[in-house]
């Protein structure tokens, strides 16, 4: 098919090409032969009258014009996808679907064993892929690379709807063996004095808790250990005198198999909205309908197997 000259079945090798930047990786995406992808840029060069890769040492770079042209055609294929190639019922019991999802480790340990006993009785050969959350994640699902994105409110795009999910607040952690492993509550003085145990994100422009404490407090917390995951932090203060300022899900997990005690901050934060993000374009979608609305009672379902939260038990937000 052809529109004002163009091929628009080369929207798709374009798309692998700009994606991948490499003629042998994009042929392996679109399995085609890399002749046959050679061609297609050739034939792309030829249409757009720009080179769209060249060569710069070992690898191959987008050139301006195709810098401008990555998202645009992207945007095109994934309207076609939502809006032409998308099936109009989705039948769970039938459906072997692989759904996408862009996940944290905390999310994939509080939330996803739910939402997958729940898949399991209403369609048992429906597919999850679970990923990382990534810089940028919006970026996912747009590229459409991601069905649906479950992570903070403050981190949802305002270019894409979102759902609340559930709340969430933060509980310290500490060994049961350290000198505040027989405490009632924590003060602020040793909350402010003590070493901590962190999660380091992601490079997300976003504020962390760490963050917020040195502007509401103008004293940083003395992180004394870092880790790139939510759910290692509670073991990694066993056998210390640090603290972890954790999920309070997650915390009371960590309760169930580690030796630690859970108290509350001794300061008082906002809660962290959990949230549900999809493409504007797949809002109709009648598979993503379905997964949200399976996600919702997931989160229902997780909330009744959990302990009443009390209510001098504080939640912290970054």
């Amino acid at each position: 098919m052809r529109f004002n000259k163009l091929d628009l079945n080369l929207l798709v090798a374009l798309d692998a090409l700009l994606a991948e930047r490499s003629i042998s990786r994009a042929a392996e995406r679109l399995h085609m032969s890399q002749s046959a992808m050679s061609n297609a840029l050739a034939r792309l060069r030829t249409c757009l009258d720009d080179d769209l890769l060249v060569q710069v040492g070992r690898k191959m770079e987008c050139t301006p014009r195709a810098e401008t042209l990555r998202e645009a055609v992207r945007d095109v294929l994934v309207r076609v996808d939502s809006a032409i190639l998308a099936q109009p019922e989705f039948d769970p019991t039938r459906s072997d679907r692989a759904f996408h999802l862009i996940v944290s480790d905390y999310t994939m340990v509080v939330l996803m064993p739910h939402l997958l006993a729940l898949a399991n009785q209403q369609a048992p050969h429906v597919r999850f892929d679970l990923r990382p959350v990534v810089d940028s994640p919006e970026r996912e699902l747009e590229r459409g690379e991601a069905d649906l994105l479950v992570l903070p409110r403050n981190y949802c795009s305002p270019s894409h709807p979102f759902e609340i999910l559930f709340e969430e607040g933060f509980l310290c952690v500490v060994w049961n063996g350290s000198r505040f492993g027989r405490a009632n509550k924590l003060t602020l003085e040793q909350y402010v004095t003590a070493g901590h145990v962190a999660m380091q994100p992601q490079s997300m422009d976003k504020l962390t808790l760490e963050d917020w404490f040195l502007q509401r407090y103008g004293a940083a917390q003395r992180i004394e250990v870092t880790a790139f995951g939510f759910v290692p932090i509670p073991h990694l203060v066993v056998g210390t005198d640090r603290i972890a300022t954790v999920h309070a899900r997650l915390a009371r997990i960590a309760q169930q198999s580690l030796p630690v005690t859970l108290l509350a901050p001794p300061l008082l934060l906002a809660r962290i909205d959990q949230s549900l993000q999809w493409h504007k374009y797949r809002t109709h979608d009648p598979g993503l309908v379905w997964l949200r609305g399976l996600l919702h009672e997931a989160a229902l379902r997780m909330d009744g197997e959990q302990p009443p939260s009390s209510s001098s038990t504080p939640a912290v937000q970054p």
